[in-house]
This record gives C-alpha cells, structure tokens and sequence, in this order.
C-alpha cells in the first residue's frame, strides 16, 4: 500500500497528466514495474492475510469449554460484520475522498490504517494462544494419496488394530487427536501396516512416511474431502453475487438515479447489500440467538444447512427480481427512446438486499462449516480455500458470460449480453439462466451435499458431548502438560 501511495503522491513515479483532449502520455516501463511491484507485494500480503487472520482469531477460543465453543460460533459472524463495516467505509469515505479531494490522501488513509494494525498486532503478541507449526499438511496429503495407491491392492477392509496409529497412543488429551472415521475407506490403505518388519522400525515408527501414513495424516486429508461438495456448493452461490457486482451496477447506471437534487453513484448500491448483510447479522446474534436461547433454555442457532438453503434461495429470488427490473427497465428506456431509463433507483433496492441476505446466510455458513471441519491444526487451509472459492466464482462468471455472448449470437438473433447498451441485450434472460443454476444448486445441495453437513454436525454432537462429561467429571483425561 506504501508503494501504491506514492504512486500518487510523487509526480515522477507516474506519467504526467493528460493536456486536454490530446493524446495521452503512455507510462514508461520502470513505472509500470514499480506500480505492478506494489501491487504485487498487496497481493502476496493479502493471500497471508486472508488465509490466516480467521484462523488465527478461531485459535483464540478454548474449544474445551461451553463458553470458547459458543463464543467460537459467534466469532465467524462478528468477523464478517467487521469486515463488511470496513468496506462500507471503504466505499463511502475513501473512494469521496480519492475522487473529490486527493487521490494521494485517499490511498494514505488504508495505508496508516495497516500501520496501526501492524503495530496493535504486534502490542499484543504475548498474550496471544499460538499453535505449533507441524509441516505443510499438503505434503502430508500427497504422501497419503501416495500410500494409498501404492497399497490399492488391499481389498479386504482394514480394522483398527491393523492401522498405523501413533497419536492415540502419544496424546495427552483425547480431544486432541484425529479419530479414526469410516468415511471414505480406500484412503485408509495409506495406514495400513501390511509388513510390520519392513514398514516400522524397531520402535514401531514408519521407515518410509511415503509409503505408511499415520491415521492422523489420513484423517486430515478426508476432512478436506469431506469439505469440497459443500464448498461447490458455495461457489456456485457466489457466482449469483457477481452478478450484482457487475451486471447489477450498469442496470443502474442506465437508469435514472436522480434521488432530489442528489445524484446517487451507482457504485454506491454495492452498499445496500452491505448494509443488509449487518443488520441480519445484528438481529441474529443480538436478538434472535439470546431470546431464543432464553426461551428454549439451551443455545438456539439456525444449523448450517438451514443457513445454507435459505441463502441459496435468496440467490434465487435476487435474480428472479433482478430480471422482472430489468424487463421494466429497458422497456421504459425503449418506449422513450433513450440510453437512460427513467426507472428510478429505488426499484433496484430489492435485489442488492437479497445479494447481501446470500451472504450473510450463505457465505458466513460455508466459511463457518469450513473452519469447523478441519482440525485446528489446518483452519488456515480452510481460510485459503473459503477465499479461494471467491476468486474460483468470479473467473467461473467470466466464462459464463463469455460462452453466453457468443451461443446468444449463433442463430442471428438478439444477443443477450455484450456492447455498450443493456438497452439492445436480454439481460433478464441470462439472469433467469443464473437462477436456474441457483435451482439446480438447491437440490444438488439438499439430496447431496448437505449429507456431508450432517455427518459433521453429529460428529460435533458426539465430541460436545464427551467434552460436557469432561467438564462434569465422568470422564477423566490426562491433565495437559504446560
């Protein structure tokens, strides 16, 4: 963001600006690498950012206790609405400042901002809970892939005794430990100790980690599996909200957005997602949670599936009205013969507040069950790969909207994107052809990937439980050493 900033600030690191409506000046070469270094390095700090920030805010909460996996719960929405205020500000105060006042100040205020969280991070570096690193767990994922090919020939079931099991006998704490589950078996060969003489050494550990795995190591990789059909799931929800991101904001921008004597950017109807996405996230965790938990005398939450179908549905439904809008807009703009619609801007309110209901319902969820499935020791995976499936979304968009351009202009009639006037396109047809993916996405989620879901809740169920007996004292494990 420093090299960013003094892209605008300092007149040499840029080229000059243009003298009225003659040819540009092109930038020279030292600039342009300067400027993609900059943004370079924001990329390569964003990725650890992103992965790791949830993570590592997840770490901070003592899963052992009622309250650490209430507060756990709660965190996940609390992120997202932080994260959802700062880009309100974001896209309100910064960008006014950048595009009225000083582009040079407009990129400085971000700049301090991670300076400040620089320096508040590091203030409380010492009371901070910090994991242990154990390895890249995608080396771990290939040997156990590596393993279990190599041992594909083992047809008959292996049994617990037969599995290669080092953590359950060297854990001090039960809970800690990676248990050995009945979900997909063929990985479980990569464990399987077929020659004790040859694979363990004469203190029973493996010789070769490429060709035995510990259930542990085999365990951490079906937790990834487990998670793809739900995290699909999400991507193709995410793809509905690119829609409003792109599409959404030139429906506005040929349309009137006079609102008095004000004109609204049509930038700014990003807002009313975002704002719409707080509030739900307000009314959930201070008003629906505590007086439904006050009522049902236990914590009352909507589970992740309920979370996920609904935000699926509201995908749905935000196309759907998108395409009864635009029907109505391009036919006033039509009837008067002009580039600019006079539908005003408040028709376009409904949608961006059902994208930012998908998200808030969808989004949260899928980052929520994603963190939860795998072991602490991999939540920065899971970060990764929830931010991943954003980027995967937004390219999957572009080619749909690429293949849709050019299948919409085979028979010679109206094509239904592409140009520079929503008023010679069918837009609401491609919106219609994402909501029935949105469909299709519902029922692929409800008889498929919610299944995966389920098996996670119980699963969570049963350690809540030997967790409580703990707490109460049925169950004694071993105190954990300091």
């Amino acid at each position: 963001m420093g090299m960013v900033t003094l892209t605008a600030g300092i007149d040499e690191l840029r080229p000059p600006h243009c003298q009225g409506n003659a040819r540009c000046e092109d930038p020279k070469k030292w600039q342009l690498a300067y400027l993609f270094a900059g943004l370079g390095f924001m990329a390569i700090g964003s990725g650890g950012i992103r992965a790791c920030n949830i993570a590592f805010g997840a770490d901070q909460f003592d899963t052992n206790t009622e309250k650490g996996r209430s507060q756990l719960k709660s965190f996940f929405n609390w992120w997202y609405f932080s994260f959802t205020i700062a880009l309100i500000i974001a896209l309100t105060v910064v960008i006014y400042i950048q595009t009225n006042i000083s582009w040079f100040i407009g990129f400085l205020i971000p700049t301090c901002c991670l300076a400040l969280s620089i320096m508040i991070f590091l203030i409380g570096r010492n009371s901070y809970i910090r994991l242990k690193p154990q390895g890249c767990v995608f080396i771990d994922m290939a040997k156990v892939i590596n393993a279990a090919c190599r041992k594909r020939h083992i047809h008959n079931l292996p049994t617990a005794s037969s599995l290669y099991d080092p953590a359950t006998r060297e854990s001090e704490n039960e809970l800690s430990v990676l248990k050995h589950t009945d979900r997909f078996k063929f990985l479980d060969n990569a464990a399987v100790i077929v020659d004790p003489n040859g694979e363990l050494n004469t203190e029973g550990v493996a010789k070769d980690s490429w060709r035995l795995c510990t259930v542990e190591q085999v365990e951490r990789l079906k937790c990834v599996a487990g998670i793809l059909p739900v995290w699909v799931a999400g991507i193709t929800c995410f793809i509905t909200m690119e829609q409003m991101n792109t599409f959404g904001v030139l429906q506005v921008i040929q349309s009137n957005t006079k609102v008095g004597n004000f004109m609204i950017p049509p930038g700014w109807m990003g807002l009313a997602s975002m704002i719409a996405l707080a509030i739900w996230i307000f009314i959930y965790e201070c008003v629906y949670v505590p007086n439904a938990s006050k009522i049902s005398k236990k914590e009352a939450r909507l589970s992740l599936q309920i979370r996920i179908k609904i935000g699926i549905i509201m995908a749905i439904l935000c196309l759907s009205v998108a395409a009864i809008v635009e029907t109505r807009r391009r036919d006033l703009a039509l009837k008067q013969g002009t580039f600019l619609s006079p539908l005003g801007i408040a028709y376009f309110l409904p949608q961006f507040i059902l994208s930012g209901l998908t998200e808030a319902f969808a989004a949260v969820s899928v980052m929520e069950f994603l963190n939860n499935q795998v072991p602490e020791t991999m939540r920065s995976v899971a970060g990764a790969i929830f931010f991943l499936s954003l980027s995967i979304a937004s390219y999957l968009n572009t080619l749909i909207v690429n293949l849709v351009e050019i299948l919409s202009r085979l028979n010679g009639g109206k094509r239904w994107l592409g140009g520079h006037d929503l008023n010679e396109n069918k837009l609401e047809r491609f919106y219609l052809l994402i909501a029935g993916l949105g469909v299709l996405n519902f029922i692929y989620f409800h008889f498929f990937a919610s299944r995966y879901i389920q098996s996670y809740e119980e699963s969570k169920r049963r350690k809540t439980l030997l967790e409580d007996r703990v707490d109460a004292g049925y169950v004694d494990l071993p105190e954990k050493k300091p």
